[in-house]
């Protein structure tokens, strides 16, 4: 026979039986809010809360929609998202060893590289249009992105060009007017631009010039007529401040090279170019010496240019530049843009050359158009820049391999940085040439007066 149960032990069931009951009750009724718990409560749904997180740390990861902790299936968030921002944080791995934080990283180039100079323009082929873009206006934008269309003048003129097509086959709108309606039907096409290649200092004032001249369009002319009339004011701008802008400053220039002389020029420039060809043509013997630079190497153009005119030239890169200047007698170089400070941002190294011809006495002519000229003062090329296109190809001698093998791209441990432009100091300029006449450096605030005009 078994022995009857202790009287302990009767007494402690229906203790048992009593606990299970009000932890029941406790479950059934509705959760309080803090502000109806005590702070004994309160202090007890945290130490659960600690311990639920204790034990899922301990149980490693678990597949979604599995074993959710309490505050996460109180909250409604996923049970990943905890892991997630654990493993971005850093914390104990499934195996209970602490894993080192981790920083995600992305296919794109830009994130790769010295960040730096991250802020540099780089030509990209225009993302996915947004509005209504012209096929002009795309055509364009993928030949700026493609380099195909180079240099100030150039980028200038095919804009407006391309303007021109925009306004053409511009409907304007019922219940609406031309000269409103039109400028917000430009914005997505400039947007698009600019989106292929930071926009230059003469497309922005080209642009203001057109805007002003939408905005003053009288609205009782008719509409055809009123577009014919923008295409007139878009065709004088081009013929006076860039084609005949660029021949008063040919002969101006032209006047300041004489028989004997060694003209010196840097890259391609073609207000240089006109001047170069011009003087020759009115009779004048001169020596041309060609500095050119990687990765446009936009002095051969210029080079075949003169050579197939006749005129004796000299080819060289950047780097010898020191063994020639002592035999120039004067240095022509172009401009990007022309700012208020007397600073002229071109090509990249055309500071390097203006403070060589300094360093030897060597007079620097800057020829320039007034319509690249911009109010803003610029100290460096850092602050603002774009990068050339990369994929220069580095010649080794001797050529042990074919030229397609040696091109340089871009590596994990590589970046291939070509700034496009650089700023020269006034000080390292003699004189530049506008077709308001050669101004020196100290004086180049002065444009828009000269201009009779206050702001370009």
């Amino acid at each position: 026979m078994t022995a009857p149960p202790s009287k302990s032990t009767i007494k402690l069931a229906p203790a048992q039986s009593h606990g299970e009951a009000s932890s029941s009750q406790a479950q059934n009724q509705a959760p309080k809010s803090q502000k109806q718990m005590t702070k004994a409560e309160r202090r007890e749904q945290q130490e659960r809360q600690r311990a639920a997180k204790a034990a899922t740390k301990a149980a490693g990861p678990q597949p979604s929609g599995s074993n959710q902790n309490p505050v996460q299936a109180k909250k409604g968030a996923p049970p990943a998202a905890s892991t997630s921002a654990s493993v971005k944080k850093g914390g104990k791995g499934p195996d209970g060893k602490p894993t080192k934080e981790t920083k995600e990283t992305t296919s794109d180039d830009s994130a790769r590289g010295l960040r730096i100079f991250s802020h540099f323009g780089l030509p990209k082929p225009p993302g996915p249009s947004k509005g209504d873009i012209h096929p002009a206006i795309i055509r364009l934008g993928l030949q700026f992105s493609e380099f195909k269309i180079a240099g100030a003048n150039a980028r200038c003129i095919a804009t407006l060009t391309a303007f021109k097509t925009v306004i053409q086959d511009y409907i304007t709108p019922p219940n609406n007017t031309l000269s409103r309606h039109l400028l917000t039907h430009l914005s997505p096409q400039i947007t698009h631009l600019v989106s292929a290649r930071p926009m230059s200092v003469t497309m922005g004032n080209a642009i203001r010039e057109l805007k002003l001249e939408i905005s003053g369009s009288d609205i009782d002319l008719p509409e055809q007529d009123a577009k014919n009339l923008l295409c007139q004011k878009i065709d004088d701008y081009i013929s006076e401040r860039i084609i005949i802008a660029d021949q008063v400053i040919q002969e101006t220039a032209g006047t300041k090279i004489k028989d004997g002389d060694v003209i010196l020029t840097y890259a391609r420039s073609s207000v240089v170019e006109q001047v170069l060809v011009g003087a020759w043509d009115d009779g004048k013997q001169f020596s041309v010496v060609v500095v050119d630079s990687r990765p446009m190497l936009e002095g051969k153009k210029l080079l075949s240019v003169l050579s197939a005119m006749g005129i004796p030239c000299t080819y060289l890169l950047l780097p010898s530049i020191g063994s020639v200047i002592t035999e120039v007698s004067t240095v022509l170089v172009g401009a990007h843009s022309l700012h208020s400070n007397g600073a002229v941002f071109s090509r990249a190294g055309t500071a390097l050359v203006a403070m060589m011809a300094k360093q030897h006495s060597v007079p620097v002519v800057v020829c320039c158009e007034t319509y690249k000229f911009a109010e803003t003062i610029q100290l460096d090329s850092f602050t603002k820049n774009e990068l050339a296109p990369a994929g220069d190809i580095f010649s080794s001698f001797p050529l042990t391999r074919s030229k397609d093998t040696l091109t340089l791209n871009k590596q994990p441990n590589l970046e291939i940085l070509n700034p496009l432009y650089d700023l020269t100091p006034p000080s390292s300029i003699t004189a530049v040439v506008t077709e308001v006449g050669v101004i020196p450096p100290s004086s180049i605030s002065s444009i828009p007066l000269a201009l009779g005009r206050t702001t370009l």
